[in-house]
């Protein structure tokens, strides 16, 4: 089954997907910041997002 295009959110909120700009819109939303900064993220520490999110918070 594809995603939904229209959802605003991701589909499962437990993982950061960067494949799509509505989710990384989303997350860099949730998170307050920059595309790079999530991407340098979820490079660091995987696709979690409380992980991403611990992370973040430094």
């Amino acid at each position: 089954m594809a995603d939904d295009k229209t959802a605003r959110g991701p589909q499962d909120r437990a993982r950061i997907a960067l494949g799509e700009d509505y989710e990384v819109d989303y997350w860099t939303g949730k998170f307050g910041v920059s595309r790079e900064r999530l991407e340098a993220a979820v490079k660091a520490v995987g696709t979690s997002a409380d992980a991403v999110e611990q992370h973040l918070k430094g």
